[in-house]
């Protein structure tokens, strides 16, 4: 995170320099692509190639991995959940029951509901890297126009370039308000007060953000309006560059990812892949 409290890591590299529209239609080509298919063999190839695309854009490890980490903790909830509720649907859908261990007599989990949860988890985290690139590669000075190139209404375009503009900024109001709260000796931190009390003051935390998010949301509103925001149909922009030829490459490759995974999940489904 940058000085100025945006998501915009300033590097050198080819992702740094490409439009933030053809970064935005490569997302969701890639995100199309993935979506398209249930096969583990798939993911690992294609985060990989994400991971590589990390690599070459020279983003600091730091600001990437509480990521990686959020999804893989999100992705082990959910298929503990998964397990929990449906112990045998990985057998449903491929047709085969291996017993993988049972609980209490009654309660059989089978290695293919294991399996199956591990492609799931791995179909999440293949949409990561090109997530990261998006949104650490693309300046928000640009972001809004580069939005809009696609043909998206230059107020939803300001809406989200907002939204991640103000991330930085709620997490920094959030961290204050515990700061103050625990020289007020407000318990937050592990040892000092029990889960349940714990989780109790976070959430009467909540309130002061929530007042201070309505006022920042006011302030930038009425900064808005004074400016004749959304009077026009359509509007001119500062910082907006050419597309290069690199933009090009990657937008014609984007569109036909794009267009391969729509194909593929419209003919065929996301069938998914079980080896044994």
């Amino acid at each position: 995170m940058t000085k100025s409290g945006s998501l915009y890591i300033d590097r050198d590299s080819l992702f740094h320099k490409m439009d933030g529209s053809v970064k935005l239609l490569m997302l969701i080509g890639w995100t199309a692509f993935v979506f398209a298919f249930m096969d583990i063999r798939v993911f690992a190839a294609i985060l990989i190639a994400g991971l590589i695309m990390l690599k070459a854009s020279k983003l600091p490890n730091k600001a990437i991995w509480p990521f990686f980490v959020f999804i893989i903790v999100f992705t082990v909830f959910n298929s503990a959940f998964l397990v929990a509720v449906t112990p045998q649907y990985g057998s449903k859908l491929t047709g085969s029951y291996t017993e993988l261990f049972t609980l209490f007599g009654v309660y059989t989990v089978t290695f293919e509901t294991l399996f199956y949860c591990l492609t799931l988890t791995l179909k999440y985290i293949a949409i990561l890297p090109v997530t990261i690139l998006f949104i650490f590669t693309t300046h928000p000075s640009s972001f809004a126009g580069s939005i809009n190139r696609l043909g998206i209404s230059y107020k939803v375009s300001y809406a989200v370039s907002i939204a991640l503009r103000y991330i930085p900024d709620v997490r920094a109001e959030v961290e204050n308000i515990i700061n103050a709260q625990e020289a007020r000796g407000v318990a937050f931190k592990k040892g000092d007060a029990s889960a349940f009390v714990r989780l109790k003051n976070y959430g009467a935390a909540m309130i002061p953000l929530l007042m201070s998010s309505f006022s920042r949301i006011e302030a930038v509103s009425n900064a808005m309006d004074l400016r004749g925001f959304g009077k026009s149909k359509k509007r001119t922009w500062y910082h907006r560059e050419h597309l290069s030829a690199v933009d090009i490459v990657f937008m014609v490759i984007s569109i036909g990812v794009l267009l391969t995974g729509i194909w593929i999940k419209a003919s065929i489904g996301a069938v998914f892949w079980y080896p044994f």
